[in-house]
């Protein structure tokens, strides 16, 4: 009889395991809130090509545009909290969207488990090729004494550049006219047309642009230079050291993701930052990657936090709100 119980026992315990132990047994989903082939999804892929070869499932990216990447994180904010679905987010979404969105769907600070960031994507002050001013320190003299006259083109109220051109705007004093574009590629297709004068944006879209010689760039909006573009000085290098700023991106689960879960999806990642070649691919569109402390779910809390409180008072005083 006690060998009956017993097995009974061990029956019973087998059945009632966490399914978190074999996570994950199927593919993951991986929403990413902008369109296939801007930096966000570029990151997204890199990275995820990685993971699914530590967690043994496919990565499925699932593109989901629309409302400054609000659209698809709210939709991964209300999917069963499994593990397998994952949001790709970013400094819009999960900082700037509380001010600009007076209707946002989720809470960036109390609706998700953090897994982990993934990288830093530098912002960079750039203007068409035959703007006037040779440095930072001249295009600020030109821009605070011409600003009826000289433009900023964006990817739409919301966007990364949007955003980042707004506190530089706040930062220097200026309100010059907004020139709204409905993407990135159309407003850089103009800015080296000429056809408007300067902008934000990030590394990932201009690296080549800069290159070539198309535009100009006239700082880089972190701590140090970034190695595909050495010769650009940074925004302190070059006098403006309060305008630092990055459009983030890191891995965002659904609140109420078991801890395991989290923990298993977070070691993945941290796998793929170590990863020789996907580090290489990364460091090669000018992103920066974070060191070990910066990777946890718990420090990527911390920067939500800090972002939302960051950002909400400088887009408050711009007036600005997105439909």
């Amino acid at each position: 009889m006690s060998r009956l119980i017993a097995l009974a026992l061990f029956a019973l315990l087998g059945h009632l395991a966490p399914a978190a132990a074999e996570y994950p047994e199927r593919p993951i989903t991986m929403i990413v809130p902008f369109a296939a082939g801007g930096p966000t999804d570029t990151i997204a892929r890199i990275v995820g090509e990685y993971m699914q070869k530590s967690l043994g499932q496919p990565i499925v990216v699932e593109n989901v545009a629309g409302a400054g990447g609000t659209t698809g994180i709210a939709r991964g904010a209300q999917a069963k909290p499994d593990g397998y679905t994952i949001m790709m987010g970013h400094m819009g979404t999960h900082g700037a969207a509380p001010a600009l969105y007076p209707n946002l769907k989720y809470d960036p600070t109390k609706d998700f488990a953090p897994v982990g960031m993934v990288a830093g994507t530098p912002i960079l002050i750039i203007a068409k090729k035959s703007f006037p001013a040779e440095n930072l320190r001249e295009f600020v003299e030109y821009v605070k004494k011409n600003q009826d006259k000289v433009n900023e083109a964006h990817a739409g109220v919301g966007s990364v550049s949007f955003t980042t051109c707004t506190m530089l705007q706040s930062l220097i004093g200026t309100k010059t006219a907004r020139v709204a574009y409905r993407g990135t590629a159309p407003s850089l297709n103009d800015l080296v047309a000429g056809q408007v004068d300067f902008g934000c944006d990030q590394i990932v879209n201009v690296v080549t642009q800069i290159q070539a010689g198309s535009i100009k760039a006239y700082a880089i909006a972190t701590p140090e230079r970034a190695e595909v573009l050495n010769d650009v000085p940074t925004t302190k290098e070059a006098g403006l050291p309060e305008f630092q700023v990055s459009a983030w991106n890191a891995i965002f689960a659904p609140k109420g993701v078991p801890a395991e879960v989290v923990a298993k999806l977070n070691g993945a990642l941290v796998k793929a930052l170590d990863d020789e070649a996907t580090r290489k691919r990364l460091l090669e569109l000018g992103s920066v990657i974070p060191e070990r402390q910066g990777r946890s779910p718990e420090a990527l809390q911390t920067l939500v936090a800090n972002e939302v409180a960051r950002w909400t008072p400088v887009l408050k005083a711009a007036g600005v709100a997105a439909n």
